[in-house]
């Protein structure tokens, strides 16, 4: 189930723009997950769009602006045809392991003016803050985004990794169109209360990593089978016994698979299309990837519909997952989580 088809459309929020019902990140174009060839990246992008894929996420923090530099040219060509969302927040330095939050009004307007300068827009479509420095009222970031919204700048906002008192908090200063928080087969914690919110507010929600950074794929099974520079080596769950503990959790996703005639890939993402529906909610999925036939085997997965005896199957797995997300979780919502 490798070949091109076009997907669905779905609106994000209320108001929001339609785009289709998946999404492309576009974060290991430029850093993160080793070397990339950039012709198939570019080929990529166009595959994508082809599909019906219209959503194209990026950030200000990925390669410190180089995907965004990256995307310009492809933003430039199709601006009509594309929803652009890119993200503040993260401020780094030359320490590749440190991550700064920075969520203050003065902060967000540079970022912004400078996500603009390196996409070549005159606005952009979406807007997240990617990380909430609970030391900042949200009020004060959501505040600042908004005046961006009335200044011709950003259409729409949007949050990532906040909890669902969090959303409802900033949902009353403006509304916000979509909620990017990691989640998937391996990741459920945002239903703790993000999910529920989000469906009672009519917010669209972007799940990222919903393939488990590829480890959901089965292409690999430790950090050590990957090339150097992929900061994925520096994850929890992807080295030592963690690892074993967690391959082994990937016989069910095969077993789903091969029912289907699919790929271990499409069931982790028919499976996150099946939550949004059981929560009542839009989602809109984000996996990323820098190849063509990759992007036509997950824009595949919105074609199966999984039977209640599989979705049992696979119910238990994100319980048995060894090891946290990140080495540190202080700015993820399950951190603040009551």
């Amino acid at each position: 189930m490798t070949q091109n088809t076009i997907i669905g459309q779905a609106e994000l929020g209320k108001g929001g723009p339609r785009v289709g019902i998946q999404g492309l990140g576009c974060m290991g174009m430029s850093e993160f997950y080793g070397e990339t060839d950039e012709a198939a990246a570019r080929a990529t992008l166009r595959a994508a769009l082809d599909a019906g894929v219209t959503l194209f996420d990026t950030a200000d923090v990925y390669g410190r602006g180089r995907n965004e530099e990256f995307l310009a040219p492809f933003v430039a060509a199709h601006r009509e045809e594309i929803t652009l969302a890119t993200k503040f927040g993260i401020e780094r330095t030359d320490d590749l392991h440190h991550r700064g939050i920075r969520n203050d009004r003065a902060y967000i307007r540079r970022a912004a003016e400078d996500s603009l300068r390196r996409l070549g827009t005159e606005v952009i479509d979406l807007y997240y803050m990617h990380r909430h420095d609970p030391s900042v009222p949200l009020a004060e970031s959501v505040g600042a985004m908004a005046e961006l919204v009335q200044e011709g700048k950003v259409r729409h906002l949007g949050l990532s990794e906040v909890t669902g008192a969090e959303l409802r908090e900033a949902h009353a200063v403006h509304p916000i169109a979509a909620l990017q928080s990691e989640w998937s087969l391996f990741s459920r914690d945002v239903e703790c209360s993000a999910v529920g919110a989000a469906a009672e507010l009519g917010v669209a929600f972007v799940p990222y990593s919903p393939l488990g950074r590829g480890f959901l794929t089965g292409a690999f099974a430790d950090a050590a089978e990957l090339s150097e520079g992929d900061f994925r080596a520096f994850q929890p769950r992807f080295t030592g016994d963690n690892a074993k503990a967690n391959a082994a959790l990937l016989e069910p996703v095969r077993q789903v698979a091969r029912a289907h005639g699919a790929t271990p890939a499409q069931i982790a993402l028919a499976w996150v299309q099946h939550r949004a529906q059981v929560h009542g909610l839009t989602v809109v999925p984000i996996p990323g990837t820098r190849r063509p036939e990759r992007l036509a085997e997950n824009t595949a997965a919105t074609r199966i519909t999984l039977a209640e005896p599989e979705l049992a199957l696979l119910e238990p797995i994100a319980g048995q997952v060894a090891g946290d997300r990140y080495p540190d979780m202080t700015f993820t919502s399950a951190a603040r989580e009551a």
